[in-house]
């Protein structure tokens, strides 16, 4: 089941995430728009913790698209920079904070960290001469 932006943002970013630099701080909009209508979502993030309102007040770094545009990047489907490269959403303010929506949303499904593969064989170590 594919989750929405809303209820990803609701359900699963506030809180501590382990994996954000301990240095990052700031605040982030995301401005989803849906037809006439725009939803905002207030992103506080401070020594490792995420907190989640709904606000429209001004932000470090305001990011606006379409909600589909926003609903794929809580499914895994997108990227943040794919979709500022697509003009899917754009951003306005400090873009250092941009990449630490890579680090909110979730990654493709069934994508893991390349490190916590096991190796397929001793190959990679002698380079092959082991066959």
């Amino acid at each position: 089941m594919t989750a929405t932006a809303a209820d990803y943002l609701s359900r699963c970013v506030a809180g501590r995430h382990g994996d954000l630099p301990e240095t990052t701080s700031g605040t982030l909009r995301l401005d989803v728009r849906d037809g006439a209508s725009t939803e905002h979502w207030y992103l506080t993030i401070c020594d490792q913790r995420v907190e989640v309102t709904r606000s429209g007040e001004p932000a470090d770094l305001v990011v606006a698209g379409a909600r589909a545009a926003f609903d794929a990047l809580a499914a895994g489907r997108s990227h943040i920079a794919s979709a500022l490269l697509r003009n899917d959403v754009t951003a306005q303010g400090n873009l250092r904070l941009l990449m630490t929506l890579r680090r909110l949303f979730p990654g493709p499904p069934g994508a893991h960290h390349p490190r916590h593969l096991p190796p397929a064989g001793r190959d990679w170590l002698d380079g092959g001469k082991s066959r």
